[in-house]
């Protein structure tokens, strides 16, 4: 709705379509058309001469074959009044108003009123004179009970029936200067009009007695599948959402689809981006575009959102849906997002949300209930069962969460449950599951995608982290720029990357992995000693490569933060723990291999062993006066230079001395070296 330029002809279109299906002697067809505003105005502004089209057509002897069910989720009022009433029974929601068909009218035409008693007579839905007090302001409806039960007249025809029966009671239902309108409530229990009320799809069904599964569109409507897939991968940021939607409006621009494959794997991160991804992909027209959530390996916290948004959630066996993620919402977030959930995604999608919402909510319980005398059951908390439309004719059953933490369940828990449509073995069964075999839309990530996943996988990152520690070590403790600096660059950039796409990593951790490495560098070969900028910067180096492998950065609330955080911690601790043996391993055994034998110096042993350690045990170090060396860091004026095999602490005579300047011992006092450039 609005019913307006082909919308009828392509409804008309439909029908055909599914009649031509049906096989005489079979059970005859329940159509139901579900009445869905496109924006808030509830269906104004639908013009008659469409909307008696349809309804005529409803009316026809050819739609006879079928049983035609209007389902009112929503209000709706203008001429689209006239459609629901020509089917032959309507449903509706509750708390759902139905009239105010006059409501677009300045004047009412007689040509539209003959079409309004035209439509009531012949679907009998609805009484003529209740249909004409919905059109007509001017008209004023009577309820008039008599002897064979309740009739409904005009005030013409009341006169008439006064002189005709004995009159027991009247009732103004319609007054004057009113447009009639109902909610769905009265219509059922009060007046009879509405043959049964459902809040959503699944209740639909229990009241039609069919399956759940029969009552979705088919956009395709038997014929082939045209498909895109859009991929979110990692948080739910702002950029990852936007990317999302980008690629699907982009795609739909173009036409020619009507299958949409969301490739999920994410643990949140950002209830409100996750929220309007989730509200975009719910006001998608599903008569006319099929979305299905693929969930290989999680969809944690708000990303359940993006996932209950879809049509259909697709999940492998281990697949986790909902429980703690990367963002922990407090109590006013989690309200807020719990008031978005029933109030707007579940009343587009038509869908149970309780399980939903506990996958947010910790604090929230959720039953399970089965429909007294019948077959079909629903998980509600307090708050949705109320709304049903007759609450107590469902039993309560087991409690399906557990207080105090957030609701998961795999992926065969969440088909049992109704959350997910099926479960798969991997996306070549998904794609068999959708007959989509052949389609070269649908494709599983390329080598490209896999390496990044293998070398964000903690294993690897272990691996790359040890690698680029234990070459930038090496290279520490050699002279001039060798292959150990260029392993730990590639090392390290292959690290950020990985982490970087798979949005774990952003700026914040590559700046302080930079400036953490500027410092030690800086402590090393400018400022003497050991002291703060060392330590300060090797923790910043440990703390940028900690929040590089985790979807957080605050401290960790939840159970799913804490195991982030340890697993970032054994892997930082892991590589770490490896370069110390690593060097071990090197001091003692690498001069003995024949490739690096010539560019390693051999570990003092034996007399000379003995003649290092006595001179270190009493610091003398004049037998390098008048020696000759090399400044192996810019003497300003204290630095290091080296003798030979040795590596001394010296001092300048006051000036400036570059590295690598070839310089001669000219005093020594102790401890104290003095040198002069040569």
């Amino acid at each position: 709705m609005p019913i307006t330029g082909s919308v009828d002809e392509q409804v008309k279109q439909t029908m055909e379509r599914l009649l031509d299906q049906w096989e005489p002697g079979t059970p005859r067809p329940v159509l139901v058309l579900e009445f869905w505003p496109a924006s808030k105005e509830s269906g104004e502004g639908s013009q008659f001469e469409r909307s008696l089209s349809l309804a005529r057509f409803l009316t026809s002897e050819r739609l006879s074959r079928a049983r035609t069910v209007a389902f009112l989720p929503r209000s709706i009022k203008g001429h689209a009044v006239l459609v629901a009433m020509a089917c032959e029974e309507i449903v509706m929601h509750p708390d759902a108003e139905f009239g105010e068909a006059g409501i677009g009218e300045t004047a009412v035409d007689p040509t539209v009123r003959s079409g309004y008693r035209e439509i009531a007579d012949r679907s009998r839905t609805m009484p003529a004179a209740v249909a004409l007090g919905m059109l007509d302001r001017r008209l004023e409806v009577y309820k008039v009970q008599v002897a064979g039960g309740s009739k409904y007249v005009l005030e013409d025809q009341l006169e008439e029936l006064r002189g005709t029966t004995v009159v027991k009671s009247i009732e103004t239902i319609i007054p004057a200067d009113e447009l009639g309108s109902f909610t769905g409530r009265d219509l059922r229990l009060k007046y009879g009009f509405v043959s049964q009320l459902a809040s959503d799809r699944n209740e639909l069904a229990s009241q039609l007695r069919l399956p759940a599964e029969v009552l979705e569109d088919d956009p395709s409507l038997g014929g082939r599948w045209l498909p895109i897939q859009a991929e979110l991968k990692g948080p739910t940021s702002g950029r990852a959402a936007a990317r999302v939607q980008r690629i699907i409006e982009d795609r739909l621009r173009g036409g020619g689809v009507n299958f949409v494959c969301l490739w999920l794997e994410s643990a949140g991160g950002s209830p409100q981006n996750s929220m309007n991804l989730a509200n975009f992909l719910a006001d998608l027209d599903s008569s006319q575009i099929r979305t299905v959530a693929y969930v290989p390996f999680e969809a944690r916290a708000d990303a359940a959102l993006i996932a209950f948004a879809c049509d259909h959630i697709v999940m492998r066996e281990n697949a986790v849906l909902g429980g703690p993620g990367a963002y922990q919402m407090d109590a006013d977030e989690i309200q807020d997002v719990r008031e978005s959930i029933h109030s707007e995604l579940a009343l587009k999608k038509s869908r149970s949300w309780s399980l939903l919402a506990a996958m947010l909510d910790p604090n929230m319980k959720v039953h399970h209930y089965t429909i007294k005398g019948g077959n079909w059951s629903g998980f509600f908390g307090e708050k949705e069962l109320a709304a049903q439309s007759d609450p107590d004719r469902w039993v309560q059953g087991q409690l399906e969460t557990t207080p105090g933490e957030p609701y998961h369940a795999n992926g065969i828990r969440a088909q049992q449950v109704g959350l997910a449509k099926s479960v798969v073995v991997g996306f070549e069964e998904f794609k068999q599951l959708y007959h989509l075999e052949d389609d070269p839309a649908l494709i599983q990530p390329g080598w490209a995608e896999e390496l990044i996943h293998a070398l964000g996988s903690p294993e690897l990152a272990s691996v790359l982290l040890f690698v680029g520690a234990f070459a930038l070590f090496v290279e520490l403790s050699s002279l001039g720029v060798g292959i150990g600096g260029f392993v730990a660059l590639v090392c390290y950039m292959l690290f950020f990357w990985s982490q970087f796409l798979q949005g774990t990593a952003g700026w914040l951790e590559v700046l302080l992995f930079f400036a953490g490495a500027s410092c030690v560098v800086l402590d090393i070969f400018v400022i003497p000693g050991f002291g703060i900028f060392g330590l300060g910067g090797g923790a910043l180096v440990i703390l940028s490569l900690v929040l590089a492998s985790q979807t957080f950065v605050q401290i960790p609330r939840n159970e799913y933060q804490f195991t982030e955080l340890r697993h970032s911690l054994l892997m930082v601790g892991a590589a770490l723990g490896g370069v110390f043996a690593g060097l071990i391993m090197l001091r003692r055994y690498a001069h003995r291999a024949p490739l690096v034998r010539r560019v390693m110096l051999v570990p003092p042993m034996g007399e000379q062993l003995e003649e290092l350690s006595r001179r270190e045990s009493i610091v003398d170090w004049s037998h390098l006066h008048d020696q000759r060396g090399v400044t192996t860091t810019q003497l300003t004026p204290a630095g290091k230079a080296q003798f030979g095999d040795q590596l001394v602490n010296v001092v300048s005579d006051g000036q400036l001395v570059p590295s690598g300047t070839e310089v001669r011992v000219m005093e020594v006092y102790g401890n104290r070296v003095v040198v002069k450039p040569n």
